[in-house]
């Protein structure tokens, strides 16, 4: 009788801000990498905290100025890279436009601290699928909805809609602990050398940085899967 294969399990967690198109094209195509490897490989995931912009003012900034000002953009470059991304993301199979009714309102970028603690909060007390499911809501409200997801009353409701208790949501967002534990994850990225999103750590051990793609991640997690039975087996 031949013995049924065994599936190998990883953790990755993922540095990354609900502000970055890049992290959006990385999990994409992790999650295609994944699918590929059923049978073979599961992963938990695990989402953690990092600000691109943790001094953005609760007004927010509109993104064409803010992209200006921190990377010296011109229009028509930030067009070129905006046109690019929004092509790869389709591309991966998340939509960038906009999905609401009427006119779009003025694309922002905001501050991500509050969804931060929010995403820890789903981690710590409904586990990383619901913390997953949470961080896709967050996504989509920023890229698709463009919706303020600095706003506390905002995150009520976009977690409300995932299915997430409104009371919890609540306390959590007033828990000085759970914001302690993101400044903690934020500074442990900052000593992995971790200085862009998407950074990814399978099993505590192996850095993938960047917005790979599929056939990229797959490789990466067999070796990372290697590795461990070897020093197993060592």
């Amino acid at each position: 009788m031949v013995a049924a294969a065994v599936t190998a399990r990883v953790v990755i967690d993922i540095w990354s801000d609900v502000m970055c198109p890049w992290c959006v094209i990385g999990y994409k195509h992790l999650e295609q990498a994944l699918a590929e490897l059923d049978g073979e490989i599961a992963a938990t995931l695990r989402w953690q905290p990092f600000e691109l912009n943790p001094d953005m003012p609760p007004q927010g900034e509109p993104r064409d100025a803010h992209i200006a000002r921190k990377y010296g953009r011109s229009p028509e470059q930030f067009a070129e890279i905006s046109n690019r991304i929004s092509t790869l993301a389709a591309q991966a199979g998340f939509d960038m436009g906009w999905q609401g009714e009427g006119h779009p309102p003025p694309a922002m970028m905001w501050n991500t601290r509050r969804a931060h603690i929010l995403l820890r909060w789903a981690l710590e007390t409904h586990g990383p699928d619901a913390q997953t499911r949470l961080k896709l809501a967050l996504f989509r409200a920023h890229f698709q909805q463009r919706r303020n997801v600095s706003d506390p009353v905002v995150l009520l409701d976009i977690a409300a809609e995932a299915g997430f208790d409104r009371g919890g949501v609540e306390a959590a967002l007033a828990d000085d602990g759970l914001d302690g534990k993101v400044a903690w994850e934020e500074d442990r990225a900052f000593q992995m050398n971790i200085t862009g999103v998407p950074a990814m750590v399978v099993n505590g051990r192996m850095l993938i940085p960047g917005a790979q793609d599929p056939a990229t991640y797959a490789a990466i997690l067999r070796q990372a899967v290697e590795r461990a039975g070897d020093g197993a087996s060592a």
